[in-house]
């Protein structure tokens, strides 16, 4: 058998497997369980040197997204071996996936940061980011989401849509990303089409247009009907180990089912009805051409006008089949190039005014012991080469690009140039975090400004210096917080490293110094969320820290309105500040606006200058940042400065803290109130344990919303206070004998009842 020749990329992929024999290489990608051969490379296995630019409508920049456990690495996996790009088929079980290749990823068997690979598949360039499923990691999914172009929205079949499900799609439909879905698990004996499909109206409240009819259910499902071509496609798998990537396919005839012949013809005049009520085009060209005829209708016509409702958002293809059992995702693979949109079917409108120079999103940071921080880019203008400097708009900075990748999960191939429409990886952008927008030079981004004042005044922010900036992405606050001490004082610099790259890479975590204790905070959006952060600064920096216990991240406002006066006199060396400041404090309504805000009186505001008024507004932001009960943010607050008073010589620092100290009288008389952050529950329960599930919520103060049936199994919706559910997930096992599942989410803000805020004030002050 002929061996070819080994591609750098090549080299790079399969370096890992030939490493494996001689136990050369601490990221092993053959599991201990399940022993492969890897005498040779195989012929199809491809290179990304072959096309390194391709045409911009070939390029699909897509996410897979779902609720934890749908199958979205394996669809991925099965994605990448189909295409030529993987040499065997990875198992999440097996902890042996590509773009699951963090070690606590592969021990815990879950996706915990979003991963980019990209492959080829029929001509076009497939940019793939496969995005966790856990509510901890929903800044990976949102900041994903943010630059791409299409989404791959996975369900399991059994279970339809799911409370993470539900978030994903509303952060998709945020970014007015056009999607595809895939029924996956239709071998499990619960899995209903019908079921899922309605949820999929109901709970997401979309317009799915089913394009696929399952052949056969269960444990018998063996391929599915394109309702387009009237094509049946079959998997005969032969063992247990067959790869799905050989599958028959041929036209429906009399010889199938009755039963399937008459259910593929009612969905296909379905198919078709729905299309033409939401596509005017296709309605047309059915009225003039075809009349009642269905049958005479082309499957390239109606290709394309369920591609025209894709991407105007009127409807979302849905498709089916099993990843596990290797059906279905070639498919799948043809529907996301026939579907979802190329680079410049996406409408930027603040891009246009780059026109042919450089304009780049950064929406991600991953730290290299090697090579330094790697700076993923999604390029929408323009052309990035390495050995070039940019310009970093947000930081007002220019850097050296170094090198140029194209990502392939924790495996990267070096190329000269990337053009638009595509995600790059680049080394050597040392100051350049999450959301900074990378421009060539400061002169384009200028002409830039000057273009988007002259056609339209966006983005006019100073004149002649007016920049237009790409829109960052949204961190949400974290809800969790606990202390991290190192082992020694000799390692507090390395702990203080440590953060900072983390903090780089994950803007979703937050460090802050305690001004009492001098000990360093932790903030993060959950248990699973800050357990992951420190075990990676073990393993990654090795530093063997100590977590404090876990506290919850509350909030204070206020419940009356209050006015206060102060007067600051204080003398500094040689020079006096007087300053004397009115204002008054009232509670904005909780339910419709949880920030704070700031107002000046007509006779205040248009009277002092620029740089005492910015003084005085930081030193009521600065009051927000700490409440007067226990030292807690506040929230849902209105400040109103009614005057403000000072001698000439008085500096902005003196009036900051004259306003400070006047926020925290008037805080003080308004009387406070803590809100504590009170989370969507749901859990996926047995009948049999559902009384057992009910009485330990009911001891958590959790109100229950609605009891569902899904199937055999119910399903309770609820919401409880994220104080209440510490260690949650040991008390449901051992109550359901691991037979339930649940998903938290932030709801929101809830004040505290007097008598459990008393004792927290107790407990927090050592009373208790």
């Amino acid at each position: 058998m002929r061996v070819r020749a080994f591609s750098t990329f090549s080299r790079m992929i399969w370096g890992r497997y030939f490493l494996t024999a001689g136990l050369q290489s601490c990221r092993c990608r053959v599991s201990c369980h399940v022993k492969r051969q890897y005498s040779f490379l195989p012929d199809d296995v491809k290179s990304l040197r072959a096309v390194v630019n391709p045409d911009i409508s070939k390029i699909r920049n897509i996410g897979i997204m779902a609720h934890i456990d749908a199958g979205k690495t394996t669809t991925t996996e099965r994605m990448l071996y189909y295409s030529g790009y993987t040499r065997a088929l990875g198992d999440v079980d097996d902890g042996d996936t590509v773009t699951d290749f963090m070690a606590q990823e592969r021990e815990r068997g879950i996706t915990i940061q979003s991963a980019a690979v990209t492959f080829d598949w029929k001509s076009h360039r497939i940019n793939l980011i496969d995005t966790p499923g856990h509510v901890d990691f929903t800044l990976e999914v949102e900041r994903a989401l943010r630059v791409l172009d299409g989404a791959v929205a996975v369900f399991d079949a059994s279970a339809g849509v799911e409370a993470q499900t539900l978030t994903v799609w509303r952060q998709a439909e945020k970014h007015h990303i056009p999607c595809v879905c895939f029924l996956n698990k239709m071998d499990k004996p619960a899995a209903n089409l019908s079921f899922s499909i309605e949820s999929i109206r109901q709970k997401l409240k979309a317009n799915p247009v089913l394009l696929q009819i399952p052949v056969g259910s269960g444990r018998n499902f063996t391929g599915v009907v394109d309702l387009l071509t009237n094509q049946k496609l079959i998997w005969k798998l032969r063992s247990m180990g067959d790869d799905g990537r050989m599958f028959e396919s041929k036209p429906l005839d009399q010889s199938d089912e009755p039963e399937l012949l008459q259910e593929v013809n009612e969905a296909r005049m379905a198919l078709i009805e729905q299309v033409a009520d939401l596509d005017d085009e296709f309605a047309e060209l059915l009225l003039t051409d075809f009349g009642d005829n269905f049958d005479a209708v082309p499957s390239v016509k109606l290709q394309e006008a369920v591609r025209r409702v894709t991407l105007a958002r009127k409807g979302v293809p849905v498709l089916c089949g099993s990843s596990l059992r290797n059906k279905g995702v070639q498919p799948l693979l043809d529907a996301i190039i026939a579907y979802l949109p190329a680079p410049n079917e996406r409408h930027h409108d603040l891009v246009r005014w780059y026109k042919d120079d450089l304009c780049a999103l950064a929406f991600k940071v991953l730290h290299d012991k090697q090579r330094g921080p790697l700076v993923f880019l999604r390029i929408y203008s323009g052309t990035l080469k390495p050995q070039t400097a940019v310009h970093n708009i947000n930081r007002n900075s220019i850097e050296r690009m170094s090198r140029l990748l194209v990502p392939f999960a924790d495996q990267h191939v070096e190329i000269p140039s990337m053009t638009a429409g595509n995600i790059a990886l680049t080394v050597g952008l040392k100051q350049t975090v999450t959301g900074d927008t990378i421009v060539s030079s400061k002169a384009s981004a200028a002409a830039a400004g000057r273009r988007a004042q002259n056609e339209s005044g966006l983005g006019k922010k100073g004149g002649e210096n007016a920049t237009v900036v790409l829109s960052g992405v949204e961190v949400p606050d974290p809800v969790f917080f606990c202390t991290i001490e190192p082992p020694t004082m000799a390692k507090q610099a390395d702990l203080e490293n440590a953060l900072n790259c983390l903090q780089r890479e994950d803007p979703s975590l937050k460090v802050r110094v305690d001004p009492d204790s001098g000990q360093t905070v932790l903030c993060g959006m959950g248990e699973l969320h800050i357990e992951i952060i420190h075990d990676r600064i073990r393993r990654e920096y090795g530093i063997k820290t100590h977590l404090g216990p876990l506290q919850v991240a509350y909030r204070e406002t206020i419940l009356h309105e209050a006015s206060a006066a102060d007067t600051l006199d204080r003398t500094v060396g040689e020079r006096r500040h007087v300053a004397t400041v009115e204002l008054a404090v009232r509670p904005v309504d909780i339910s419709t606006s949880g920030s704070c805000e700031l107002a000046f009186t007509d006779e205040v505001g248009g009277h002092i200058p620029q740089e005492m008024k910015d003084a005085v507004e930081n030193g009521v932001h600065s009051s927000y940042l700490q409440g007067p009960l226990l030292g807690y943010p506040l929230q849902s607050v209105s400040t109103l400065i009614q005057s403000v008073a000072m001698e000439p010589g008085t500096s902005p620092a003196m009036v900051s803290a004259c306003v400070s100290r006047c926020m925290l009288k008037a805080l003080r008389l308004a009387g406070s109130q803590i809100l504590e952050p009170v989370m969507s529950l749901e859990v996926t329960v047995g009948e049999e344990h559902l009384s057992s599930v009910l009485g330990d919520l009911a001891q958590r103060r959790g109100t229950v919303r609605d009891i569902q049936s899904r199937h055999d199994n119910k399903v309770l919706l609820a919401t409880v206070p994220l104080a209440e559910m510490m260690g949650y997930s040991t008390i449901l096992r051992t109550l359901t004998s691991g037979n339930a599942t649940f998903s938290l989410e932030l709801d929101n803000y809830e004040a505290m009842n007097p008598q459990d805020q008393n004792t927290l004030l107790k407990r927090m002050r050592g009373l208790l």
